[in-house]
């Protein structure tokens, strides 16, 4: 009986210790996949801007970059490489890395954050009301700023605007995450008839420059674009990043999150207005595109499971290597006509949708 006892204590500690040499592996396995990706990210950015709808060598693209890097180093080719090269293809190439790498890292949040695998800007409506302020500035010229940005101005506004919504709406007596998906759902049905209300009786250049902008473009990815963008990516991927610790806590539950020292209330609120800053910040410059944050966590999830420390950052990587590489087929599948990236990434996105669909109507079966 001793023995025994002596025995169980002892080999408890040895099945502890191969969980934690497991647990420690499959860590270093998803640190490993984290730097793959840097690795693919860097090599296809390196490829991209070497191909386009006019035709420069390889040497030529390289002249170009390194010369703006290093000017003193190499002289620069023709004036119309330089520009196409310089202001059009690298711009266009970080703008789709940038807004790729957002709006997965967006939709990896807002998913464990309303426990639902559909939640995504998109399906949320929080890009139906960009889409519906880009089309009141287009149409009737109404905005809430002046200048240049005008439509950009409008879009951001009211796609914070509809997330403000949802977010009012859940703290409602009786309201559940779910609520916020139906809700969304709502929203986008609304703005996306307001959209066409005003559509319908809008002349024929205006109706045309909203439908560019609904179905989303990185044509509009300039330097200029791009100082807009970064610096509030660069404040809000790390806060998402670092309260990715909490999204492990919420997806077990409220009552669970709650003992662990969570605020889910005040932890879902801040999630959702961050990513939704995100979400706006990128979609006023490109337009709607769809289907890249729910994809991206999704491929992410299948490949290193739910531990959303790794879900959030790895989607983001995803997500920026997905959009970056939909682009360039883009610009290439049909030369010199440049298909709308919004086009690419539904048909890329439409299938896995009706899928997820399926999956969840069988588990509820």
């Amino acid at each position: 009986m001793i023995e025994s006892n002596i025995s169980k204590p002892i080999n408890h500690e040895i099945s502890n210790k191969k969980l934690l040499v497991e647990y420690k592996k499959g860590n270093a396995k998803k640190v490993f996949l984290i730097f793959v990706l840097i690795a693919a990210i860097i090599l296809f950015s390196l490829f991209a801007v070497t191909i386009g709808p006019l035709d420069i060598s390889i040497t030529d693209a390289y002249h170009v970059i390194i010369h703006k890097i290093f000017p003193r180093w190499i002289s620069a080719p023709t004036e119309q490489i330089l520009r196409t090269v310089w202001f059009v293809r690298v711009p266009r190439l970080l703008t789709g890395l940038i807004v790729g790498f957002s709006l997965a890292i967006a939709g990896s949040v807002m998913q464990p954050v309303l426990r639902n695998p559909m939640a995504s800007p998109y399906t949320l409506g929080i890009t139906s009301g960009a889409g519906f302020g880009a089309a009141l500035a287009i149409i009737l010229g109404k905005s809430i700023g002046n200048g240049p940005y005008f439509i950009v101005a409008n879009a951001f506004f009211f796609s914070m605007l509809t997330s403000l919504v949802l977010i009012l709406l859940s703290k409602r007596k009786g309201s559940s995450p779910q609520t916020m998906i139906l809700m969304g759902i709502a929203l986008t049905h609304l703005f996306n008839a307001g959209t066409q209300f005003m559509q319908y009786f809008a002349d024929s250049w205006s109706t045309a420059e909203v439908v560019f902008w609904m179905v989303g473009s990185l044509s509009k990815g300039t330097w200029g674009t791009l100082k807009f963008i970064f610096p509030v990516v660069l404040v809000c991927i790390p806060f998402l990043i670092i309260k990715s610790w909490d999204l492990n806590s919420i997806g077990a539950g409220d009552d669970a999150a709650k003992s662990l020292g969570v605020n889910v209330e005040s932890t879902r609120m801040i999630l959702m207005i961050v990513a939704t800053i995100v979400t706006s910040i990128t979609i006023c410059f490109t337009g709607t595109i769809g289907f890249v944050g729910l994809v991206a966590p999704h491929i992410t999830r299948m490949l290193i499971g739910g531990d959303n420390r790794f879900v959030v950052p790895l989607s983001g990587l995803v997500g920026a290597l997905l959009l970056a590489a939909s682009d360039v087929v883009a610009m290439n599948i049909l030369s010199p006509v440049v298909i709308p990236i919004g086009v690419m990434t539904s048909f890329m996105g439409v299938p896995l949708f009706i899928y997820l669909i399926v999956k969840m109507r069988r588990s509820l079966s």
